[in-house]
């Protein structure tokens, strides 16, 4: 039974998954007023019924195509290959590049430029971050299993997630993964790894 209730979950996420990933790439190569629900669930090979099972709408769905994976198999070995030992902060540290991947990022850049130019994306844009922060949380509790304090583990979590949107929006001098010194408009950019390493050196000293 248990093993059956697990493949109905995996066939239910990969659906979920499909049809945000292709609503994601419609919007992108039409724009949002240039595609339709039916388009997505052409592309995706679904139902309209079946979209109506896991998003309210086309919007929904383009934003959880942002951050949607083919596939969570590597990530999950990542995870499995973490010192038992290690202390909160370097799983955080390790967990953080993880998930801020290039393609990640260039993703989250895209649906930030989709929604300033279709604001009935904004709400779900800021869903999609606080849905990137509420996994990291549960991860890095589960991680933990009980060995650090919760209010530690919230801190950290939310002082790293909170700088996630000023970083993507382009409000910190950062030169992001892809970006060329050229596109940066601003003098003294610093790259995504120095930048993240400087995050943490202010963690482990305390801030």
């Amino acid at each position: 039974m248990m093993a059956k209730q697990t493949l109905r979950h995996l066939k239910k996420e990969a659906t979920e998954q499909s049809l945000a990933i292709a609503a994601f790439e419609l919007a992108l190569e039409h724009g949002l007023d240039g595609m339709v629900v039916e388009d997505i669930v052409q592309k995706a090979g679904y139902s309209r019924r079946t979209f109506a099972n896991y998003f309210t709408c086309k919007e929904e769905a383009v934003a959880m195509g942002s951050t949607a994976v083919h596939n969570t198999a590597e990530f999950e070995n990542l995870l499995t290959q973490i010192p038992p030992n290690a202390s909160l902060l370097d799983v955080l540290y390790q967990l953080i590049q993880m998930q801020l991947t290039t393609d990640l990022i260039g993703r989250l850049r895209e649906l930030l430029l989709l929604s300033q130019k279709y604001p009935v994306l904004e709400p779900h844009f800021l869903r999609v971050l606080h849905h990137m922060q509420t996994v990291a949380q549960e991860t890095l509790l589960d991680l933990s299993d009980g060995n650090d304090d919760e209010v530690y583990t919230y801190l950290l979590i939310n002082a790293v997630y909170g700088i996630v949107l000023p970083l993507i929006d382009g409000r910190l001098n950062v030169l992001l993964p892809g970006q060329s010194m050229s596109d940066h408009q601003r003098a003294g950019a610093v790259t995504f790894d120095e930048f993240l390493e400087t995050m943490f050196i202010y963690l482990r000293k305390g801030f």
